[in-house]
């Protein structure tokens, strides 16, 4: 055997080391991920500023990358990174004000904090789950619009990447780069406590936290444009949102209720789409495929779920999740918690959701009565789903060329291009 030449034990040596340290980095890079919101949320307690805690978190995430290569990634990973980022937010607190004044109004948040080390511990949990709680309160806060608080809310507690948000809502990348900078001003401009709120004002705040998580999962259940009808990695980011929330709030029904509904409809993914990546409809989907452990996951939700919208629309996916065939269905049972729903929480889409529920359990003409009443709804003009339900129930009636006409509307509206090319091949029929 040939010894190796000292060059050659140098570069071995080198590429060694490089693939050492590319591991560690991906190391850093996934537990940083995992870890960034509390990160994030427990510096936030700090500093009263989520832009600035964020910017911290990354300090914290770039020290990692800079020392694990040469020390090794400590014990606890988790806990170095985040006692690192609040140890950069007391040296800016003790910068920006004198120390004394800043212990008076963080109380011992400041005092608890010890200097790096793998094996200090980042806080108590109940600690970290106030942090969390008072991170999503701030983030969904309704001071912003709707976009804002979704990309925001990606951005510090999905761990998402601006290029990420930005793939899957299909927009530009500074588009939602824009959103994020003008939230994080807005938050600080109006002067958002970092809490949790109480009262009615938590009543109505829990609403918009709950609201951004059902946006986020809705878009990944039924993507609204793209190649792709679903996206997976958006559902799954709004389900553990989703339980997170309920954890750290274990007495709010409605915080269940979502979990329950976002559980039910996840059991279903993986029979929505066939080998091409194209919509199976409900009643030809192969249930054997639906996830019975998310299924018994929303079950469990359920019972702890009330009477909201969100426990309403829970309790009409279990209906489905019970039917082993799309026969069994209690179409009757669905009608009216929908009718339940539309009293609660009235909307022309909860409408027409009902409209099809009646048509299954009544007959298509009862359906289409139903539909036939919103086609002058103006939040429905542009809303590919009412052409596609009128359609539907147009070709069960067996008046079939009014039913490839809806077909053909529903297809010009509609921006997905997997739904497109399922309607067109309906009004073609």
């Amino acid at each position: 055997m040939t010894a190796a030449s000292p060059a050659n034990a140098a570069k071995a040596a080198e590429s060694a080391r490089s693939g050492e340290t590319a591991d560690i980095a991906g190391t850093v890079e996934t537990v940083f991920r995992i870890e960034s919101a509390r990160i994030i949320a427990g510096v936030a307690r700090i500093v009263r500023d989520v832009g600035m805690a964020e910017e911290l978190a990354q300090d914290a995430l770039v020290t990692a990358l800079e020392r694990w290569p040469e020390s090794g990634v400590p014990d606890n990973p988790g806990a170095w990174l985040m006692v690192t980022a609040k140890h950069r937010a007391i040296d800016l607190v003790r910068r920006k004000e004198t120390y004394a004044r800043k212990l008076a109004e963080v109380g011992r948040a400041l005092e608890d904090v010890s200097p790096p080390d793998p094996a200090d511990l980042a806080g108590t949990t109940e600690d970290i789950d106030d942090d969390l709680l008072r991170l999503i309160f701030t983030a969904c806060h309704p001071v912003l619009s709707t976009q804002a608080r979704v990309a925001l809310t990606l951005r510090l507690l999905g761990g998402l990447t601006t290029e990420e948000i930005a793939r899957a809502f299909l927009v530009p990348e500074p588009t939602v780069a824009q959103r994020i900078v003008r939230a994080k001003r807005t938050l600080a401009k109006a002067e958002v406590p970092f809490e949790v709120p109480y009262g009615d004002d938590r009543t109505a705040r829990l609403s918009s936290v709950l609201e951004v998580i059902y946006l986020v999962f809705n878009e990944g259940y039924s993507a609204t444009a793209g190649d792709d009808l679903v996206r997976p990695a958006l559902c799954e980011d709004a389900l553990r949102l989703a339980r997170v929330l309920a954890g750290l709030l274990p007495q709010e029904p409605e915080a269940h209720g979502l979990v329950s509904l976002l559980e039910f409809q996840s059991s279903r993914t993986a029979a929505r789409t066939g080998p091409g990546g194209e919509p199976v409809l409900l009643a030809d989907q192969n249930r054997t495929k639906w996830n019975r452990l998310l299924i018994r996951r929303g079950v469990e939700a359920l019972q702890r779920a009330g009477q909201g919208p969100y426990s309403l629309q829970a309790a009409i996916a279990a209906c489905h999740a019970r039917a082993i065939r799309y026969a069994d269905t209690d179409w009757t049972a669905i009608a009216a918690l929908y009718g339940r729903l539309m009293a609660l929480a009235p909307s022309p889409v909860v409408e027409l959701n009902r409209a099809v529920a009646v048509a299954m359990a009544e007959g298509p003409a009862a359906g289409l009565k139903l539909v036939e009443a919103l086609a002058e709804e103006p939040a429905l003009r542009d809303y590919h789903l009412l052409p596609s339900v009128r359609g539907d129930l147009l070709e069960r009636l067996g008046r079939h060329e009014e039913a490839r006409a809806e077909f053909a509307r529903a297809a010009a509206l509609t921006r997905n291009a997997r739904e497109r090319a399922l309607l067109l091949e309906r009004s073609s029929g």
